[in-house]
C-alpha cells in the first residue's frame, strides 16, 4: 500500500511542490507496476465484516475469502489475525483472480485489494514480513511481484525474518521435523540428487533414514524443466526450499512445482 502524505507541499515553495510531485509520480509507478504483477480479474467487491484467521475474513454479504499466495508466518495465530485485521478491518476491498471457483470449502479464493489501491494485501503483508510467499501462484508476474516483497522483508529482517531460525538449517533435521504439519522454509547445500523408483530426491545429508530431504515425483519434473529448473543441477548447489514439512523416516518436503525452490548460492 503507498500511503502519501503530501501536508509538506505547501504553494509558496516551489521546490517542495516540485518534489512532492516527483514523489507522487515515482509512487504511482511503483503501484502500476504491482498492478501489472497481479492484475486479474476483478471477481467481486465488498466489505470486509470480520478477519477469521491470518489469511480468511468475511464479507457483509456472507462471502469467505482466503488470500491467495501466502501462508501464515507466525505460530502465534492471534498475532497473525490481528497483522491482518489492523490492513482489512471494517474496509472496501476489490477481489482479483483468475477464476471465482470457491475452495472445496467454500471459500473464495483471491487477491484482495483495498479501494483505490493498487497493491494486493498479500505484498503488504509479505513486505512486513508478517507472511510467506507459498510459491502456489502460477503467474510468473505476480509470484514475482510477491517473491520481492518478501525478499525486501527478509533482506531488512522484518517480522518473522528478525528471527535467525525463521529459516531451518538444513543440518538440522530435528529442528526441521519440529514444524511438521507446518509451511516452512529450508536452507543448505544439496549433497546429491538420487532417483528411487518415480521419485526424486535431493539429498542433504547422507543419512536417508534421519536426514533432510527435497522429494519431487515423476510427474513433476518435466514441469519443473520447463519451467527452467534443470534437478540434476542443483547437486552441490546451496538452495532455499519451501514447503509442508512431513515425517517419512525424516523430515521431508515435497516439491510440486519449480516456485519452491530457490538457487542461492554457487557452486
Amino acid at each position: 500500500m503507498n500511503r502519501l502524505s503530501i501536508t509538506g507541499c505547501r504553494p509558496p515553495f516551489s521546490l517542495q511542490v516540485i518534489a512532492c510531485n516527483l514523489v507522487l509520480v515515482c509512487a504511482f509507478a511503483g503501484s502500476r507496476a504491482i498492478a501489472a504483477g497481479c492484475a486479474f480479474e476483478s471477481q467481486g467487491e465488498g466489505r470486509v465484516s470480520a478477519v477469521l484467521d491470518a489469511r480468511t475474513f468475511r464479507l457483509t454479504d456472507g462471502r469467505e475469502v482466503r488470500l491467495a499466495g501466502i501462508e501464515p508466518a507466525s505460530l502465534d495465530k492471534a498475532k497473525a489475525t490481528a497483522a491482518l485485521s489492523a490492513i482489512l478491518a471494517d474496509r472496501e476491498v476489490i477481489l482479483r483472480a483468475e477464476d471465482d471457483t470457491p475452495d472445496r470449502y467454500g471459500r473464495q479464493t483471491a487477491f484482495v485489494f483495498l479501494a483505490a489501491s493498487e497493491t494486493p494485501v498479500q505484498a503488504v503483508l509479505l513486505s512486513r514480513g508478517e507472511a510467506l510467499f507459498s510459491a502456489a501462484v502460477t503467474n510468473k508476474e505476480c509470484a514475482a511481484v510477491l517473491a520481492s516483497a518478501e525478499a525486501s522483508a527478509r533482506g531488512g529482517r522484518q517480522g518473522t525474518w528478525a528471527d535467525p531460525a525463521a529459516i531451518k538449517n538444513a543440518e538440522s533435521p530435528g529442528d526441521i521435523l519440529a514444524e511438521i504439519g507446518r509451511f516452512t522454509v529450508v536452507e543448505g547445500r544439496v549433497l546429491s540428487v538420487r532417483q528411487a523408483g518415480a521419485t526424486t530426491y535431493l539429498n542433504f545429508g547422507r543419512n536417508w533414514t534421519r536426514d533432510f530431504a527435497v522429494t519431487i515425483a515423476k510427474r513433476t519434473l518435466a514441469a519443473m524443466e520447463a519451467a527452467g529448473l534443470v534437478v540434476k543441477s542443483l547437486e552441490n548447489r546451496r538452495i532455499r526450499v519451501r514447503g509442508w514439512v512431513e515425517a517419512r523416516t525424516g523430515p521431508r518436503i515435497e516439491a510440486l512445482r519449480a516456485g519452491q525452490i530457490e538457487v542461492v548460492g554457487e557452486k
